[in-house]
């Protein structure tokens, strides 16, 4: 009697946290170090997806609530007293990229979401 295969790992996916668990957004070579990465939610909405230069990732809500652009992906990374934030490409407001605050206006914010890089099997 032969024993039952195990399951071949995939390659490296990026999940975000959701009320739902854990989902799959895209395969992990999608982002890049310094650039955003839209992906649709199942309910519809959006989330900006990033890879700072060190290879730690982050997750946002990715309309600008100050013009309800869906543009935070396209931002300019940068940090302030050890703070990663992004730069709306629009009117360049910066948002925490650990939990979505505008650092500019502490009476705005976008979604944060939990992200995690991780391997499945099929």
């Amino acid at each position: 009697m032969t024993a039952p295969a195990t399951p071949a790992p995939t390659a490296p996916v990026v999940q975000l946290r959701t009320a739902d668990g854990w989902l799959t957004v895209c395969p992990a070579w999608l982002v890049e170090p310094g650039r955003g990465v839209a992906v649709l939610l199942p309910d519809g909405g959006q989330a900006a997806l990033f890879r700072d230069r060190s290879g730690r990732l982050y997750a946002i809500g990715n309309v600008d609530p100050f013009t309800g652009a869906a543009v935070l992906c396209h931002g300019l990374l940068g940090a302030v007293q050890g703070r990663p934030y992004v730069a709306s490409p629009l009117l360049k407001q910066r948002f925490d990229l650990t939990d979505g605050r505008c650092l500019d206006d502490e009476t705005v914010s976008v979604a944060g979401y939990r992200v995690r890089e991780t391997v499945t099997v099929n």
